[in-house]
């Protein structure tokens, strides 16, 4: 399998809920490119469990990715008219009333196949006919995009495993901390920790702090 890491993200053209009520029918993640950062995440089903965790956890960080330039996409395989029940509902009663950045209708699926994230597969039997091997429905990808449309961190985690919102900004911190400075970051850094520079040669020369 062929990685997206330094690859430009692949575009599309989709039906959207913004503002949590709006449904938009050419949304484009071209629309970001030279503005804006875009964290894209990937996940299975409306109307399910762990989902409404994720995108919460998204949306009460808000602030802190509009802090750094960043547009949050949420991206399933439903309808849009889906996304937007879902999100007329309360959180009490199993909705995600409140949340408003974009979520992103794939019902083609072409999307998820796209990104890399479609579970399950199509083939064709001796009969001519295409079948489904698997539900075609997306794992949990989360895609981290630069200014310049180019993908430069990815996570997929299989159904059961939520993702962490805070590692999502620490990624996010890490590659402007990186285009600012020039300097790379070790292992668990996080913003404020010193950073590592190295010389030509590959030996580390200094490290620095923000």
């Amino acid at each position: 399998m062929n990685t997206l890491i330094t690859k430009k993200a692949p575009s599309f053209t989709s039906s959207a809920v913004l503002n949590g009520k709006n449904i938009v029918k050419n949304f484009t993640l071209e629309q970001f490119k030279g503005s804006k950062y875009v964290l894209l995440f990937f996940y299975p089903k409306d109307f399910t469990f762990v989902c409404p965790t994720e995108i919460y956890a998204f949306q009460e960080k808000i602030k802190e990715f509009e802090s750094r330039n960043v547009q949050i996409i949420a991206i399933s395989t439903d309808t849009e008219q889906s996304h937007w029940t879902w999100l007329q509902m309360p959180k009490e009663k199993g909705g995600i009333f409140g949340v408003t950045y974009p979520i992103v209708s794939d019902v083609n699926k072409t999307i998820s196949h796209n990104y890399g994230v479609l579970s399950g597969d199509w083939i064709c039997n001796h009969d001519e006919e295409l079948k489904a091997t698997g539900e075609l429905i997306a794992y949990r990808g989360l895609f981290l995009i630069d200014k310049e449309g180019i993908i430069r961190h990815l996570l997929i985690n299989d159904f059961p495993l939520g993702r962490n919102v805070n590692e999502a900004i620490r990624m996010i911190d890490a590659l402007q901390y990186y285009e600012k400075k020039g300097e790379v970051c070790p292992a668990n850094w996080t913003k404020g920790k010193r950073a590592i520079k190295a010389s030509h040669s590959g030996i580390i020369d200094y490290f620095s702090s923000e």
